[in-house]
């Protein structure tokens, strides 16, 4: 079973950064190798679920054309508004993965320090939709914490360990350090455009 919409309103109810996404060079340092990580430097549609405070979301803003951002707490989704209020085309709802899965297409979906909310079941069934909604020339990047934490039906080694085996994708990135493990995986064997160009 997944942990419920009440576990995430107590962490929002006297704390606007409840992670310290903003503060901590942690999540700072965490946040520039994922987006360094990326191999194309601009995205047509991105989806992020469980985007929090909109910290990670305000970077991918700036390397993609949509972004659809997605948060189980309706306080979350007020500060990632707020947060992104610059961005016309920046979406951001209130919604939980897996019932509330977006229309359309991406080339882009980021699960990050989303999965071990999620039972295994729910996991495989965030998989799936994944595969679904991704176009032929997509990415999916998982980003997920490694110690234990309480009350979560999964680890992030667990939560990696599903995506391997499911996902029948071409693995891109992996990087693993004491604390997270971060991966991408392509629908494509080659990804990067060496065409590609600064604007």
């Amino acid at each position: 079973m997944s942990l419920d919409a009440g576990y995430f309103a107590d962490l929002y109810k006297n704390n606007d950064d409840p992670w310290a996404f903003r503060s901590r060079w942690y999540e700072r340092r965490k946040r520039q190798l994922l987006m360094a990580s990326l191999p194309r430097q601009y995205y047509a549609r991105v989806f992020e679920p469980a985007c929090a405070n909109g910290e990670l979301s305000a970077a991918l803003a700036e390397r993609c054309a949509e972004l659809w951002c997605q948060d189980i707490d309706p306080t979350a989704v007020l500060l990632a508004r707020k947060r992104l209020r610059n961005a016309t085309h920046v979406r951001v709802d209130q919604g939980h993965l897996p019932g509330d899965w977006p229309c359309g297409r991406f080339d882009l979906i980021v699960l990050s320090e989303i999965g071990y909310y999620l039972d295994p079941t729910q996991w495989l069934q965030v998989i799936e939709q994944s595969l679904a909604s991704l176009d032929d020339s997509g990415g999916l990047l998982a980003c997920h914490w490694l110690h234990p934490i309480a009350g979560c039906p999964q680890t992030g080694h667990q939560v990696h360990t599903l995506l391997a085996r499911h996902l029948p994708l071409y693995p891109v990135y992996r990087h693993e350090e004491a604390d997270f493990l971060l991966e991408y995986w392509a629908c494509r064997p080659s990804v990067v455009d060496l065409e590609e160009t600064c604007a």
